[in-house]
């Protein structure tokens, strides 16, 4: 493999911005300035032209945001949904029947840890997250598992464990195998493996991190949880006539309309508390209804997909087709809850909960745009619209360059070598994707495995465990930000308190891939 690399300015421009977006984060301030700053920076370096980095301030966070909108609008469909169920109480009706199950936070973290796993490993996270988001994390927050604990659950469990191994549809062993010239089972195997170790571990220190801060069941915990209105950097508590509300565990009162929205959508907060606490008859039945329909139609999903798998020759949905049936069916469930509950008002209702969906999406994740865009600079398959690139251009990949580089200080000795491809993997993970550097950690390995004579499948899979945690559980402009949204913690908080269980498990997984293989 060619490791020569040319660097130019461009490179170690880009370079001294990701030092200083991760510093600003270990730091724990705002890393939107850095990352603006670092974008213009790196575009002058690699244009020469003022007027092209400016324009890349801009078009950095709109390239961002056509890569991530399907983030946004499966939030937005699935919060507004969340709303309305509010309204008719079928929020709380429908965690019930799990408080047999969850009897407690503690058993609720791990509940939530194990269904985030199965589903995430069948289906990949992006259309697992709003199936976990819309019926167990309410049940998991009702039962004492705080927020915050729960986002760094979902993280580490579908994220990270499930899809750095990614052993049910095997996309991910398949392109480190293939990079790495060696025989995709080997790899697959050997990724299981230390996927469930980088998990445990990381599960474990994160149950230590909050354990004191889980609580015993209680709808007090749901209705807070819903109240809160969170940026990407700060949780803003419902206000006073949310904490006041009346405790909604009796059939006959039902949520206040804005306790869970995050905008605060003036329309439904001007009627008095009484008219919109207070259900008819068949509100209530209706309420009853949703509750159960509502599981049952995700659960209608999660069978369409799991068949396939089951039953050869079947078509399902997997990736963004099944996202977009998750999508699609919050969208039904919406107007179908809004008609029961008053059909005489159904175009304006859909409408206020859509925007406020809308809204609660983007005050969650708009601060990201900036920052994924800086990243996004660094990969050349988003790079040229950036850099406003003609047709047939190639766009420069900084972020490959960088590792490839790197490749010739990494020590011939089985120990760096295995280390320093986790770091690479790290290193190219930080665009967000975590599959886009597996043909690099693959390459790597190949090479470094054969000069060492060290087994090049367990190298890739290493590799792989850098890549893919990193990409999808310590970067927030991954799918990590839907989770926080889901959850209504800040992301870049949730990057933050992931860093040291994430770390520790992949520096514990690769020292039992060094011991082991």
């Amino acid at each position: 493999m060619e490791t020569h690399v040319v660097l130019t300015p461009a490179h170690w421009v880009y370079l001294c911005g990701v030092a200083a977006v991760i510093i600003a984060l270990v730091l724990r301030a705002n890393v939107v300035a850095p990352a603006i700053l670092a974008t213009f920076a790196t575009a002058l370096a690699a244009t020469g032209h003022v007027s092209t980095s400016i324009e890349a301030v801009f078009f950095a966070p709109l390239t961002a945001a056509r890569e991530l909108f399907n983030i946004f609008l499966v939030i937005s469909l699935m919060t507004a949904l969340l709303n309305a169920l509010k309204r008719i109480n079928a929020d709380v009706r429908m965690v019930q029947p799990f408080r047999s199950v969850m009897v407690n936070g503690h058993v609720g973290f791990f509940v939530l840890a194990l269904v985030s796993y199965v589903l995430s490993l069948f289906f990949w996270p992006t259309p697992s997250v709003p199936l976990i988001a819309g019926i167990l994390l309410p049940a998991a927050i009702y039962s004492g598992v705080p927020p915050l604990g729960a986002a760094m659950c979902i993280g580490i469990a579908g994220l990270g464990t499930a899809l750095s191994s990614d052993y049910i549809l095997k996309v991910a062993p398949g392109i480190s195998a293939r990079a790495a010239a060696v025989a995709m089972p080997d790899v697959a195997d050997k990724a299981l493996l230390l996927s469930l170790i980088t998990g445990g571990v990381a599960l474990l220190i994160a149950y230590g991190l909050i354990r004191k801060q889980i609580g015993t069941p209680d709808v007090e915990h749901l209705e807070r949880w819903e109240a809160t209105q969170v940026t990407a950097t700060s949780v803003i508590a419902g206000g006073p006539q949310h904490r006041a509300r009346v405790r909604r565990g009796t059939p006959q009162h039902a949520t206040p309309g804005l306790g869970g929205q995050s905008a605060g959508a003036a329309s439904a907060s001007s009627a008095p508390p009484s008219a919109r606490d207070l259900l008819t008859p068949a509100q209530e039945w209706w309420s009853k209804c949703f509750a159960v329909l509502t599981p049952l139609a995700f659960l209608g999903i999660v069978v369409y997909m799991v068949l396939p798998h089951l039953i050869a020759g079947m078509q399902g949905a997997s990736g963004n087709a099944a996202a977009a049936l998750v999508g699609g069916v919050a969208g039904l469930l919406l107007l179908a809850v809004v008609v029961a509950r008053d059909y005489r008002a159904v175009c304006k209702n859909v409408a206020e909960h859509i925007t406020e969906g809308f809204v609660f999406s983007f005050r969650a994740m708009s601060s990201v745009l900036p920052i994924a865009g800086f990243f996004f600079i660094g990969v050349a398959s988003t790079a040229a619209p950036i850099l406003s690139l003609k047709a047939g251009v190639p766009a420069p990949g900084l972020l490959a360059d960088l590792v490839r580089a790197g490749e010739v200080y990494i020590p011939h000795n089985t120990v760096f070598a295995s280390y320093g491809i986790m770091l690479a993997g790290m290193i190219t993970g930080i665009d967000g994707s975590g599959f886009a550097g597996l043909p690099l950690t693959g390459a790597l390995s190949g090479a470094l495995g054969r000069a060492l004579g060290v087994d090049v499948s367990t190298l890739a899979a290493v590799g792989q465990m850098g890549s893919v945690w990193t990409g999808k559980t310590l970067t927030a402009w991954s799918a990590l930000a839907a989770v926080a949204s889901f959850a209504r913690v800040p992301v870049l908080q949730v990057v933050r308190c992931l860093l040291i269980p994430v770390v520790a498990g992949l520096l514990i997984s690769t020292l039992v891939a060094i011991l082991v293989w």
